[in-house]
């Protein structure tokens, strides 16, 4: 971590600003940022601008002044701006990032590789810091959305030198690789904390499911969604079919008018066994949300709802039986499993398990809201489900239903690998666009913040009875 000597920069005709340059990875104590900070004083006007440490990072001429007019103009405590890549074949390209909404609260947010922050409200927050040694910077800028949220400038003002060439798809697990567990924890603390501050933090959910006064002819169903994977839906469909229960299942594939053989392969299979059921939408508009919801308002649909996505496998016989044990043992709306990250061929990958250990019974509902998924094999109480439905996308739309449920209901967990999660080049996220990768961010930024002020309400409420 470095500080460079002030510099002056016009904010606006006739006013100049001092600007001090600093470096800040994002991993660092809340000790280093009290001996940078400590010098600055709550009442300074000055600026900080911060190279965030992912690339070596080439400013435009104007960046600065555009940055504190920017600043001046909105009274913004923190401002971010797009910017662009130069690659190793000398190409560049354009990185847009995305607005902060409230419901931008992932430890892992996208400012890019440059910002610039109001040095005395910086100070302010980090003379409040509790003693972190990997969330400081995390807990930092929670403060200062608390402030004021951070503003974006939809102008690229800078260039990075790419370093990170990796695609989408071999990024989006590092926040639960197993190296990073004592870094994640302290985020969920510091989330934790941010979450208390804004009135949004819920206690663990007390309302239990009973099972007793239903009727469904069929204990569980397999929803299995599918558009054009002839190559991975035989494997799926025989992998739920080949479950070992003592109770009655189906599975029900909602084909998505498929174009290539996949509706061929599923009549094949369906035509030697009768627990197939097979669905296509009279509609043309629907995403994975509104596939899964035909399935499970359908009449075929049992008493519990699981996950299999079109491309996966499940990790042996047992795994549907020990979901709705879970269901059973706990009296939950919902369970999610853990699952294991391997080639087409089965071979595991980096990092492997994904057991989101960060869902903890006491506190999970809370930092959920800090996380981008919850898990695999999800599972849904079919009644439940109905009185809810997802959100009509293809992406997000798991995750807009597990954070509506877990503001109201129990939803069990279990830890160690019942799926197989097949990573191949016809992946829907395996390599993901910028533009892609911001829209999908941007739409779960956005249900986080929907659900945060839900919970605000709901406490407002309480809090007035």
């Amino acid at each position: 971590m470095k500080c460079r000597k002030k510099s002056v920069v016009p904010a606006d005709a006739g006013v100049c600003i001092n600007v001090v340059p600093i470096e800040i990875p994002q991993v660092v104590s809340t000790g280093t940022l009290k001996k940078i900070f400590g010098a600055y004083s709550t009442a300074d006007e000055g600026l900080i601008v911060a190279r965030l440490g992912i690339g070596e990072v080439l400013l435009d001429t104007n960046c600065l002044q555009r940055m504190a007019q920017v600043m001046d103009d909105t009274l913004a405590p923190m401002v971010y701006s797009d910017y662009r890549i130069l690659k190793a074949d000398g190409t560049v390209e354009p990185h847009p990032v995305i607005d902060y909404r409230e419901g931008s609260v992932r430890d892992d947010f996208d400012f890019g590789a440059f910002a610039m922050a109001r040095a005395g409200k910086v100070a302010e927050a980090v003379a409040q810091l509790p003693d972190y040694d990997y969330a400081a910077c995390y807990a930092l800028r929670l403060a200062l959305s608390r402030e004021a949220l951070p503003v974006h400038i939809p102008e690229p003002l800078y260039t990075v030198i790419e370093t990170d060439t990796r695609t989408s798809g071999e990024k989006q697990f590092d926040y639960v690789d197993p190296r990073n567990r004592d870094v994640q924890i302290e985020m969920e603390m510091a989330f934790t904390r941010h979450l208390a501050a804004i009135g949004a933090w819920i206690p663990r959910p007390d309302r239990l499911v009973g099972f007793d006064n239903d009727e469904f002819e069929l204990e569980a169903s397999v929803i299995i969604p599918v558009r054009n994977r002839e190559r991975t839906i035989a494997d799926a469909v025989q992998s739920a079919l080949s479950q070992q229960t003592d109770f009655p299942f189906n599975v029900i594939v909602v084909d998505n008018h498929s174009t290539d053989r996949t509706a061929e392969i599923l009549a094949g299979i369906a035509a030697d066994d009768k627990r197939l059921v097979c669905l296509v939408p009279a509609s043309q508009n629907l995403g994975i949300g509104g596939c899964w919801n035909m399935a499970v308002s359908s009449r075929y649909c049992g008493r519990f709802a699981i996950q299999l996505d079109s491309d996966d496998i499940y990790k042996d016989p047992h795994t549907v039986a020990r979901i709705v044990r879970k269901f059973r043992d706990e009296h939950c709306a919902m369970v999610i499993g853990s699952y294991e990250l391997v080639g087409f061929e089965g071979n595991p990958i980096p990092p492997g398990l994904i057991d989101h250990k960060e869902w903890s019974d006491d506190n999970g509902p809370n930092n959920a809201l800090r996380i981008n998924g919850l898990g695999a094999p999800r599972a849904f109480y079919t009644p439940v489900f109905r009185s809810i439905l997802l959100p009509n996308v293809s992406y997000g739309e798991d995750y807009a239903m597990g954070l509506r449920i877990s503001r109201d209901y129990r939803i069990g967990r279990i830890y160690d690998s019942i799926y197989l999660c097949r990573r191949w080049e016809g992946n829907s996220d395996a390599a993901l666009s910028v533009d892609r990768l911001n829209a999908n961010n941007s739409y779960k930024d956005f249900l986080r913040t929907i659900e945060i002020e839900a919970r605000r309400k709901r406490n407002r409420i309480n809090d007035a009875q």
